[in-house]
């Protein structure tokens, strides 16, 4: 006899067949890549930047001028290994939130070559493409009135988006991030939507290690859910989003809502006062001639939203002494690190890491309960497969880092089991460290750049490494869980970069990788685990003739 579903369970099956079916569709492989434009109009790519005009703005201090408050100024001398101890918070005024929003969001300097000119920001980007725009509602603040903003990173600005009604009651700062998947979308194609899901993790990464940096808590509000917040930011409201020809380009999608204040449990007064929001300005376009649509990520856009639920503690969340480790020895502060942060374009093949380098920017990577990974309410489910190349004292090969221990119990029967999974005797013996196959240097390059689309920056760093995903478990329990999974890689990838930058080498994020070869190489044979992003690290070689010049006068 056939028992019906609910209709709840009707939606979740279905859900699923799109989340899974959109993931493999999507992936790139030997034969073709995945499915993007044929062609790009360089001279008319979507609006880097986007405004609401008739919104007020308010224009936020300089770090020159926050840097006159001793508080602020003591604050920003904070050295990159010291964020993760505690620190009391600084109050919530105009100067400390745009010392947040520049060292997270903002624009840290401007290239140009040539006629061309772009923006560096302070969180990175697919193509440098930024899909994120961020919101933030404030209640009770000194010298704002409770309402919605929009952060201009161009201006290092705040839009008035809404006016809330009062509601009295403790300071309160949460901060929302969406998408406008149309940038992504614009040059990528259908793999767009899981490169808005990195960039969210690697924002999400750069506020926590800014909001460290004031002393303020930083962590996700489950409890509001995807469709709530899309209400609450007013991008339902279809109205104010009618700059471009076809309403797809203009959209955003709600990604994510964090309070940096730790009385954010009860969010009904943020509910009422958004039920009776005064709205202003109307979006600015993104892109008025669209070449393309990319049906695939409006689906797993509405497939991957989330419902309400309460916010929990993350599991596994050992290790807090080796989140605070970076093995850098300069005198650099964190704000000098995270604002020269970049992508590396090339590495000095002939480099080789130090050991003690090696071992501390890995243990960086573990999950812990300090900052950041105390910022995202779900995980760990990511391990690491090192292509090491060239690192002092270690052979070449493939390595497996796989962050905490249920996840290495996992895959002992997942990989191949021709794979040695010998411990790495030098190594501290709390990291788990793993030699899978030592590997001669040129065959091990040839097969870092053939994964990575055949790009020398996998091959020439001194490592590279994939993320691999608890895939199939995850996505199952919650469809949303896909959003989740994307975020914690992306997340893991901002604390490589600045790790790397501490160490005085560079990272890139690779997002052009070969799916299923790489899932071949481990011996695994079906979607328990799923590769989600990649990285490299080096000694980055640069361009001599990029010029470089700086923003927001400091």
């Amino acid at each position: 006899m056939n028992i019906p579903c609910s209709v709840d369970e009707i939606d979740m099956h279905a859900d699923l067949h799109t989340v899974l079916g959109y993931h493999q569709y999507t992936k790139h492989r030997f034969e073709a890549y995945a499915p993007g434009p044929a062609a790009l109009d360089w001279d008319d790519q979507p609006a880097a930047f986007r405004h609401f005009e008739g919104a007020e703005q308010i224009a936020l201090p300089t770090l020159v001028e926050a840097m006159q408050d001793p508080a602020l100024s003591s604050a920003l001398q904070r050295s990159f290994s010291a964020l993760a101890q505690p620190l009391a918070p600084l109050p919530t005024d105009a100067k400390s939130l745009s010392v947040l929003l520049q060292l997270s969001l903002g624009i840290t300097a401007w290239k140009s070559y040539g006629p061309d000119r772009w923006a560096v920001r302070a969180n990175p980007s697919s193509g440098n493409l930024h899909p994120v725009e961020a919101y933030i509602f404030l209640r009770s603040i000194t010298g704002f009135a409770d309402g919605l903003y929009h952060y201009c990173p161009d201006s290092h600005a705040l839009e008035q988006r809404a006016t809330l009604t009062p509601s009295g009651g403790s300071p309160q700062v949460l901060v929302a991030l969406s998408s406008v998947m149309w940038r992504e979308a614009w040059k990528y194609g259908e793999r767009a939507f899981r490169y808005c899901q990195l960039d969210t993790g690697h924002a999400v990464g750069a506020l926590r290690y800014a909001a460290a940096l004031l002393g303020w808590p930083l962590a996700e509000q489950r409890q509001a859910s995807s469709s709530s917040l899309q209400h609450w930011l007013g991008l339902d409201r279809s109205e104010d989003f009618t700059a471009g020809r076809e309403a797809y380009t203009e959209r955003e999608e709600a990604e994510i809502l964090l309070s940096l204040t730790p009385e954010a449990e009860d969010l009904t007064w943020l509910q009422q006062a958004c039920a009776t929001a005064s709205w202003h300005g109307k979006a600015s376009a993104i892109d008025r001639h669209p070449m393309y649509r990319w049906q695939a990520i409006d689906e797993v856009a509405l497939a991957t939203r989330h419902a309400a639920t309460k916010n929990h503690a993350q599991c596994e969340p050992g290790r807090p002494d080796q989140a605070s480790s970076t093995g850098a020895d300069n005198d650099k502060t964190a704000a000098q690190i995270i604002l020269q942060r970049r992508s590396a374009q090339r590495f000095d093949a002939r480099h080789t890491m130090p050991q003690k380098d090696f071992y501390a920017l890995l243990s960086s990577a573990l999950p812990s309960a300090h900052a950041p990974w105390d910022a995202l309410a779900t995980g760990p489910h990511i391990s690491l497969v090192l292509f090491v190349h060239r690192v002092e004292g270690l052979q070449p090969g493939l390595y497996l880092l796989p962050r905490t221990e249920r996840l290495a119990t996992l895959l002992d029967a997942r990989l191949n089991p021709d794979f040695l999974r010998t411990p790495v005797e030098s190594a501290p013996p709390d990291l788990g460290l793993q030699l899978l196959t030592p590997a001669p240097t040129a065959e091990l390059q040839r097969v870092a750049r053939s994964i990575h689309c055949h790009q020398d920056i996998a091959a020439n760093s001194c490592f590279a490494l994939g993320m691999l995903a608890e895939f199939d478990a995850a996505v199952s329990a919650a469809p949303a869980s896909y959003r989740d999974l994307l975020r914690e890689t992306g997340l893991i990838g901002q604390v490589l970069y600045l790790q790397a930058e501490a160490l005085g080498l560079r990272g890139t994020g690779i997002g052009c990788y070969f799916d299923d070869p790489f899932h071949n190489l481990l011996g695994l044979k079906n979607t328990e685990y799923q590769s989600l992003y990649h990285f490299t690290i080096g000694l980055p070689l640069e361009d001599s003739r990029i010029e470089t010049s700086s923003t927001y006068e400091f």
